[in-house]
Order: C-alpha cells, then structure tokens, then sequence
C-alpha cells in the first residue's frame, strides 16, 4: 500500500525501540515497535524477531517510511488476508497527530502472535492486530523531527558566548560552537523557509553590527526531542 502526501516540514517517530504485551482470549500478541528509516531496517526487524520468536506461529508487520508517509506496507504473514497487516498499518497512520493531523513515520512495527487455541474470527483479528498497535504506541516514547536550514556564522572569540545566548533567546538552535585559532565558528539551525531566513538575516545583522554574514549548509532532519 503506498501514498503520496505534500511535502513534509516535520514529522514524528519512534524513539529506539518499544515492546508491549497483550492477551486476548489465551492468545500473546507481542508488539515491537522500532524505528526504521529504510524498508531494509524494517525487514530486518521482522528477520531479527523470526529469530527471537521462532516458535512463534505469525510475525505480521506493517511499516510507514519518509517524511510525507510516502512508503507503506503490511504483511499479514499466514493470518487471512487483510485481518493483520492492513489494520495494524492503520494504527500505525493514526498512532501520532500534532494539531489534528496525524504525522508518525520512519516507524516499524512487528505484532508475534502465540496462538492460544480459540479462534478469534476475522473481525476479532482486525481488533486484536489494531488494538495491539494502538496500545503498544500509547506508551511509546516518540521524537518530534524537523527539516531545518543549517547555517555557521563566524564571530570573534570574545563575542562568541555572547552572540550564542543571544541567538538562543531569539529562537535559534545553536548545534555546537568551534574555537578554531583566530575565530569561532557557530553552528546554526532555523526552520527551512525563506520567511524564517529573511527573519534570521535582519536578527543576525543587528546581532552583530552586519558584520557576520551567515554561510548556508543546506538543510538536515534534526530530532528535536
């Protein structure tokens, strides 16, 4: 299953990787949640897990990759068609909203299902592989991630520590300052839109007297925390 979506600023994931546990009727659904950038990471967590479980009798996946959601897929792995994968992708699309808008990506998830002897029918699957997901994300701890426009700006030693605070109080992100042998060099991060550079540009020259111009480094995915 795959969509296409705007261009994306920002968006949430996954922080590490996260385990949670459910019983429905004599069954074990154990859910893995993991980020994955890439669907060879999302693979290998199923391969990992095939391992780790391997008297498991399902290992369904779903994963959701890139900025915009652009990549998705589900694999219900012996369960009948549509009762695991496509739900648990569901799950997954809804599983973070930030204003009303749901935006979770870059996330893999791996529901191992130990049988329990009573059948659950094909809309007790759905609920299980769904509601499994859904719980496993509840308790996850998420990042917030962001396309910003990284920037250096060279300033005099002594006005260095200076000029960092007070970037910092105006909103800026300063990633890191290097004290090289005749200036500093700060490392800088604003939102990715000329609306935000223009703002930046005026702040900076009344900063510094126009005498620090910045020098753009292109544009990152910053985890913001």
């Amino acid at each position: 299953m795959t969509s296409t979506a705007s261009r994306a600023l920002r968006y949430s994931t996954i922080q590490g990787e996260h385990r949670h546990e459910l019983e429905i009727r004599r069954s074990r659904f154990i859910t893995v949640l993991r980020r994955a950038e890439t669907e060879e990471e999302a693979r290998s967590l199923v391969a990992e897990l095939r391992r780790e479980f391997h008297d498991a009798r399902h290992h369904c996946s779903a994963f959701v990759l890139g900025p915009d959601r652009s990549t998705q897929r589900s694999n219900d792995d012996g369960e009948p068609s549509g009762t695991a994968g496509v739900p648990m992708l569901e799950a997954l699309l809804k599983g973070s909203t930030v204003d009303g808008e749901a935006d979770l990506s870059d996330t893999a998830a791996v529901v191992v299902r130990y049988f329990g002897g009573i059948l659950l029918g094909a809309g007790g699957l759905v609920r299980a592989y769904s509601e499994s997901v859904s719980r496993a994300l509840a308790s996850a701890p998420l990042v917030r991630r962001q396309r910003l426009r990284l920037l250096s700006v060279e300033a005099p030693h002594g006005a260095a520590g200076r000029l960092e605070n007070d970037l910092r109080a105006s909103g800026v992100a300063v990633l890191g300052t290097e004290y090289g042998p005749t200036a500093a060099i700060l490392r800088l991060a604003i939102e990715d839109s000329d609306v935000a550079a223009a703002g930046f540009s005026e702040r900076l020259a009344t900063l510094t007297g126009g005498g620090s111009p910045a020098a753009d480094l292109g544009t990152s995915w910053v985890d913001l925390g």
